[in-house]
């Protein structure tokens, strides 16, 4: 049976982590933790404030279409499951998302800017990768790719609900074992785990949704108000 490639397309601070947790625990399946992040700081100023970006480039290939080659070479597993940001898709061929289940992750930016902000000051669009989910739905729709869309709140609302639509769209079994796991890192987290990933570390499972209550930024409202139509376009399409 022919391997089952799944390329997660995430913001930051979207649960994404979270998602990769979840088909780690699947034994049919291997995870890769965003391949093409080396790739996107070498081409991009983001490598001036990143954290730990001269590690990362140092450590992974930072040539994006080898790394898509990479991913798209034999796997002894039945499902592969590639966590990716959408802003790391710079200069790559996109042919190959033709072979892959290509799902959307997504996150109302009124909850996501706040968080992403506390690592990287002053994020940009370009950082948040919002306008980019938006063009990478138009994309799929010309070249007749059905993507997959979540939404990060309706995951965590119900995710045993939202897993198992997911699971039946890829065509592929729910396991109740993707609902839980140990705390604790990964072997396959990414170097940059220890700036980003404190709050799945402590995890046992998708941890509930909680409203912020927090006043929102002020410096981020320009921001916002740039990301709710992208935002909103994909939520409409989002899984219950």
């Amino acid at each position: 049976m022919a391997t089952k490639r799944i390329c997660l397309w995430s913001g930051p601070r979207n649960i994404s982590t979270t998602l990769m947790y979840s088909f780690a625990q699947r034994r049919d399946t291997k995870v890769y933790d965003e391949p093409l992040y080396a790739h996107y700081l070498s081409k991009t100023d983001a490598k001036n404030y990143h954290p730990g970006a001269e590690k990362i480039m140092s450590t992974m290939e930072n040539d994006g279409n080898k790394v898509v080659e990479r991913m798209m070479n034999f796997h002894t597993e039945p499902v592969v499951f590639f966590k990716n940001m959408t802003h790391h898709l710079l200069d790559i061929d996109r042919d190959f998302m033709k072979e892959c289940i290509n799902i959307i992750l997504t996150r109302d930016p009124v909850e996501m800017l706040p968080s992403f902000d506390k690592v990287i000051d002053n994020p940009s669009m370009h950082d948040v990768g919002y306008a980019l989910h938006s063009e990478l739905l138009d994309y799929f729709e010309d070249v007749d790719i059905r993507p997959i869309v979540l939404e990060a709140k309706k995951v965590l609302l119900n995710p045993k609900k939202v897993l198992r639509s997911l699971c039946k769209q890829i065509d592929i079994p729910f396991q109740e074992r993707m609902l839980h796991w140990k705390p604790g890192a990964r072997s396959e987290d990414g170097i940059w785990a220890k700036y980003w990933y404190s709050n799945i570390h402590t995890s046992t499972g998708f941890i509930p949704y909680q409203q912020k209550r927090a006043a929102f930024p002020k410096h981020l409202e320009p921001l916002l108000n740039a990301c709710l139509p992208h935002y909103n376009k994909l939520n409409a399409l989002a899984l219950e």
